[in-house]
């Protein structure tokens, strides 16, 4: 069920990163694409609130952990999720 908690990549992680990935895997289980928006949101909020940036390759690798075990179609709604996300994101940094 936890088996990218395995994946290599995640070795080198900072903690306090994978404690937030974590808590998001566990938010995101059993959803569909649309669902995952607002746990992606709560995340980066989560994360920019302790001071945590996640990398672009980060970003790609939770992504990527999120859509294993979907099919095609669940994952193109999560890449449509996150080009939404991403586009909020960058909204509000632009009002600032």
């Amino acid at each position: 069920m936890n088996e990218w908690i395995n994946h290599p990549a995640m070795e080198n992680l900072d903690p306090l990163k994978l404690e937030l990935i974590k808590k998001a895997a566990e938010q995101t289980r059993g959803k569909n694409g649309k669902s995952l928006a607002p746990v992606m949101m709560a995340l980066i909020h989560a994360a920019n609130q302790k001071g945590v940036r996640f990398t672009s390759e980060e970003m790609d690798l939770i992504l990527s952990l999120m859509k294993e075990g979907k099919s095609e179609a669940e994952k193109q709604q999560i890449d449509q999720t996150i080009a939404m996300v991403s586009s909020l994101m960058k909204t509000q940094t632009k009002e600032k």
